[in-house]
């Protein structure tokens, strides 16, 4: 370990930045975890050294801090913490920003133009339409192939006027006809702006992850979701790693795909994947830390560590290649799912029993893996739980 070595983990909230804490500190690596609040999962972690809330606003208060601390490397887990770090990058003096810069990020982030970019290159992509005159919505949506899914090209940049209009950001609806579709677009009449509409694509979602660096993967993994929250599609639940001798071909082209955008640090490239034609369509490009981190991690791919070694100590030596087969579990949005399932009346009583069993039997399985719970470091769990408590009985 170099001398005075120290880390910040910008977003120590949830549990992708507590992966990153238990990465790099397994690795020997000193950590500050940065929170937003006393309640952050990270900060209970063995692994962290230190743990400050995170002040506001972040550029006036995250140079003062890293300067204070002498922070030698920091990395951020969500979008918008992202953008705000790469910013900031030319102020943090002495530290190495383990971010993209700003235009490769605004790329990512604008869905549009990374599925364009894929198109060029010959991969499947959603037809598409951008809603940008409510007068003309009625007849568009008279002429598209349902069910579709609608979604936001650019999360972070409608943030603000959807808190403003007092309106929730959903991260992916869908619509099974017009008289729906037309419901969901025209609730953000108020603020001028609409999400994007894509032609729903049958298969289960297929996640390719991958490190870059110089135009070439240093480092590869892949998962299948097993379960989401919610069933519709949202956050993996369950997920399970698949060997990367299968979609060998279909991870050489998300390989070109991040090459061809200049990417540089991990990214997970997600495809809704139909096995009985064979077909990839491209869902988007993750340009950060993704929601199922603790899989990966779990199974021996190290993102956080692999960014870590490679831009801020300069270490070029090849990853571990061998992987472990595991699963990992996201419990409460795993619980929500089975609640929903029961609720809904679309599965019979039989189907309902059996999905109680295979949730009971998860519980059993060698391989499963927890998004927060670890035997090594068992007191995030055990200190959000005591948390959650607290918070009941105020």
């Amino acid at each position: 370990m170099p001398v005075d070595e120290l880390a910040a983990v910008l977003g120590a909230d949830s549990p992708i930045g507590l992966t990153v804490i238990r990465e790099l500190g397994r690795h020997g690596v000193p950590v500050v975890a940065l929170g937003k609040s006393a309640l952050s999962i990270g900060r209970h972690s063995r692994y962290a050294k230190g743990f400050s809330i995170i002040g506001k606003p972040l550029a006036d208060w995250l140079p003062g801090f890293v300067a204070k601390k002498r922070i030698t490397a920091i990395m951020a887990i969500s979008e918008h913490q992202l953008v705000e770090l790469s910013l900031l990058a030319p102020r943090l003096e002495g530290c190495t920003v383990l971010c993209p810069p700003p235009d490769k990020l605004a790329l990512v982030l604008d869905k549009r133009r990374t599925l364009e970019i894929a198109a060029r290159l010959g991969m499947n992509v959603p037809d598409s339409w951008q809603p940008d005159d409510p007068g003309t919505f009625e007849v568009h949506a008279a002429r598209l192939a349902y069910p579709v899914a609608v979604k936001w090209p650019e999360p972070g940049a409608v943030m603000g006027a959807l808190a403003t209009a007092g309106l929730a950001w959903e991260k992916v609806e869908y619509a099974d006809g017009p008289e729906a579709l037309l419901g969901i677009l025209h609730r953000y009449d108020r603020i001028g702006t609409w999400p994007l509409v894509q032609t729903w694509c049958a298969g289960y979602g297929l996640g390719q992850m991958l490190h870059m660096q110089d135009g070439r993967a240093t480092l590869r993994f892949q998962h299948r979701r097993l379960r989401e929250w919610p069933p519709t599609g949202g956050v993996s639940s369950l997920s399970t790693t698949v060997p990367l001798a299968l979609h060998a071909e279909q991870m050489a082209r998300s390989e070109a795909l991040l090459r061809e955008i200049g990417w540089s640090g991990p990214a997970m490239v997600e495809y809704r994947y139909n096995p009985d034609t064979g077909s990839y369509w491209l869902m988007e490009v993750n340009g950060r830390f993704w929601g199922s981190l603790p899989l990966a991690s779990s199974s021996g791919a190290e993102f956080a560590w692999e960014l870590y070694r490679r831009f801020a100590r300069g270490d070029r030596s090849e990853a571990p290649t061998p992987l472990k087969p595991r699963r990992a579990r996201f419990m409460a949005p795993d619980m929500k799912h089975l609640v929903a399932q029961w609720r809904g009346g679309s599965l019979s009583p039989g189907r309902k029993l059996k999905l109680s069993a295979q949730f009971l039997a998860e519980f059993f399985n060698p391989r499963t893996e927890y998004y927060v719970w670890n035997w090594r470091d068992p007191m995030p769990l055990l200190g959000d739980l005591i948390d959650s408590i607290r918070r009941r009985l105020r």
